[in-house]
């Protein structure tokens, strides 16, 4: 994975607009939050294979952590605390977010077809 250029990842998400795409969608603090601190709660989300269909794709950040959303005729997706992006030979776009230690805590992908298949 590389590290995210704003303008080559906004072509990319550009080039999914308007039609029908899978996501994979998730974000955890995982387990690390509860081994180093009882008290920590242990949060997440996992969104996969969920087709959409988005008019409008942006990303944002300041150098350092990333957001990209994705306009549904009904709403927004978006992932944020994105760092990393990376394009597969099948068209597959994945953007991701590592912590400090290189833990995930966010990802973001997107392909024409369904994703794990």
């Amino acid at each position: 994975m590389e590290p995210i250029e704003i303008e080559k990842v906004q072509h990319l998400l550009e080039s999914f607009i308007n039609k029908d795409v899978y996501i994979h969608l998730e974000t955890t603090n995982g387990a690390y939050a509860s081994h180093f601190n009882d008290k920590a709660y242990n949060v997440g989300a996992y969104v996969r294979n969920a087709q959409v269909n988005f008019s409008q794709a942006k990303i944002v950040g300041d150098g350092k952590t990333f957001r990209a959303g994705l306009k549904l005729e009904m709403g927004w997706v978006y992932a944020e605390g994105l760092t990393e992006w990376t394009l597969h030979q099948d068209r597959q776009l994945l953007l991701a977010g590592h912590d400090r230690e290189g833990r995930l805590m966010v990802a973001l992908h997107i392909s024409e077809t369904p994703l794990g298949q």
